[in-house]
C-alpha cells in the first residue's frame, strides 16, 4: 500500500475490476464494514455526459459500531460519513487501484479531538482490509 495521497492511500492489485470489487467488499465486511452507497462513476458520466470513462467505482463504507458512537457524540458528523473506497482501472493492464479517504484527515476537520481514536480505529480497519487484497 502506498501513502502517496495526502488524503488517503491505495494500492494497485492484480486482476481485473470486477473480480477485485468483489475482494474489496468481502475484505471490508471482514473489518465491519458494509457498503451503504455504490456510485458506479463510468455509467454515470455514460448516461448524463454521453462520455467514456475508465471503470470506476466509488463505495460508501460504513461500520455501523463506529458510526453509531460518531453520531452519537456529535449528530451532525454524518456530513463526513460514511468512508469512501474506490477501485477503479488501472492504466497498467489487468491491474486494479484500491484507494481509501483516510478518516483521520477526514474527521479531523472536525476540531473534535474525541473523534481521533475512533478516526484511528477505522483507519487501522480500512488498512487491514486493503492490506489483505
Amino acid at each position: 500500500m502506498t501513502r502517496d495521497l495526502q488524503y488517503g492511500y491505495k494500492r494497485t492489485v492484480d486482476g481485473p475490476i470486477d473480480q477485485v470489487e468483489e475482494r474489496v467488499r468481502a475484505a471490508l465486511a471482514d473489518e465491519g464494514f458494509g457498503v451503504l452507497t455504490e456510485i458506479d462513476v463510468k455509467a454515470t458520466f455514460k448516461k448524463k455526459l454521453d462520455e467514456d470513462f475508465r471503470p470506476y467505482k466509488i463505495l460508501g463504507a460504513c461500520n455501523p459500531p463506529v458510526a453509531y458512537r460518531a453520531l452519537s457524540e456529535e449528530v451532525d458528523i454524518g456530513l463526513l460519513l460514511p468512508c469512501n473506497v474506490v477501485v477503479y482501472q488501472s492504466d497498467d493492464p489487468g491491474k486494479t487501484v484500491v484507494a481509501a479517504l483516510d478518516p483521520v484527515k477526514q474527521l479531523g476537520v472536525s476540531g473534535r479531538a474525541d473523534m481521533a481514536e475512533l478516526a484511528a480505529d477505522v483507519q487501522e480497519r480500512l488498512e487491514r482490509a486493503i492490506d489483505t487484497l
